[in-house]
């Protein structure tokens, strides 16, 4: 058996089940979150670390290393806005043919420093090796806001409860949008280039999963394998079902003036936006609508009876999903 057996949701829960199976008391959460999380004696920390590999997470030659860099770190970013807490400090690993151009490693490091001057993250340190692929690690550190009573406050994947209602940030589509138009080799003028520019330069939603925690909402993950897959990993988690209604998933308006008949698709599977899915009680909900600095659209609803997401469309017929998501090993979704 090889890993794409397993997929790379399956063989995460097989190196769950190597580990020893109880963690120590500080730890608040393990694996299969956005982040993991421990408690310090004067607070919170949040942990996160993400990989970006040439051809597997970009287009060599068809994106600026400026872009890369910025990408690099958003994506982790969005890791920490998921679960409501602030960025910190980051370590980077650069694994490098020997080969690459030092030009290319300087503008690498321009988008790093810009991202991280955005969301004020201090870039602490790192690691450089020889590799036959560049690839990019970064692992980042930060911090969740505590209760009065020295609890943590967090959005995670296990707290949705049946009749939750199911909202997301901003508009989707825009970054499979942008990959498309990279892969189609389209001119980067209007709104190609707006979405080439959403797919590389991802803006993480810090100040709406703050907002989200005090609207009292505290599930969320972000969207980063696609709105339905991720949809599921909250349903896996906190052992509910979901309804999403296809018509109600609100879509960037540049994917919908480019490729208007496979927009609603591209946006429920295509994955990379990095807005946030929040999921709470219908009065949490409006709190947050009305708190938050993007829109935030009601898409859906959680259910008992069973660990699944159903696609309906404006009647409330099932819609088949060719694909639901991205899933690395098994080489299948929109990357």
């Amino acid at each position: 058996m090889n890993v794409s057996d397993l997929g790379e949701f399956g063989l995460i829960e097989r190196l769950r089940a190597a580990l020893p199976a109880v963690a120590p008391d500080r730890l608040v959460i393990g694996i299969g979150d956005d982040a993991a999380v421990w408690r310090r004696d004067a607070g919170c920390t949040i942990a996160t670390t993400d990989t970006m590999v040439a051809g597997v997470h970009f287009l060599p030659g068809a994106v600026e290393w400026r872009d890369i860099g910025w990408k690099a770190l958003a994506t982790n970013i969005s890791d920490i806005a998921a679960m409501g807490g602030m960025p910190a400090f980051a370590l980077v690993t650069l694994c490098l043919p020997p080969e690459t151009p030092v030009d290319a490693v300087d503008a690498l490091y321009t988008g790093l420093r810009e991202c991280a001057d955005d969301y004020g993250v201090t870039i602490a340190g790192g690691d450089i090796v020889s590799a036959p692929v560049f690839a990019i690690t970064i692992a980042l550190i930060g911090e969740a806001k505590m209760s009065g009573h020295r609890e943590p406050l967090l959005l995670r994947r296990d707290a949705a409860r049946d009749g939750d209602l199911i909202a997301v940030t901003g508009a989707l589509g825009g970054s499979v949008g942008g990959l498309r138009a990279l892969k189609e080799g389209e001119p980067r003028t209007g709104a190609l280039r707006r979405l080439i520019e959403r797919h590389m330069r991802p803006q993480p939603r810090t100040d709406a999963g703050r907002a989200a925690i005090a609207a009292g909402i505290r599930c969320a993950i972000d969207i980063s394998d696609g709105l339905v897959q991720d949809l599921g990993h909250i349903c896996s988690a906190s052992g509910v079902g979901a309804e999403l209604r296809l018509d109600r998933v609100p879509l960037d308006a540049d994917l919908v003036a480019t490729y208007r008949d496979d927009a609603s698709m591209m946006a429920a599977a295509g994955g990379e936006d990095y807005e946030l899915l929040l999921v709470g009680a219908e009065d949490a909900i409006a709190r947050a609508s009305a708190a938050l600095p993007v829109p935030l659209t009601v898409v859906g609803s959680i259910v008992a009876g069973g660990v699944r997401v159903r696609v309906l469309d404006a009647e409330g017929h099932d819609v088949p999903m060719m694909t639901s998501g991205w899933d690395h090993l098994q080489g299948h979704g929109s990357p």
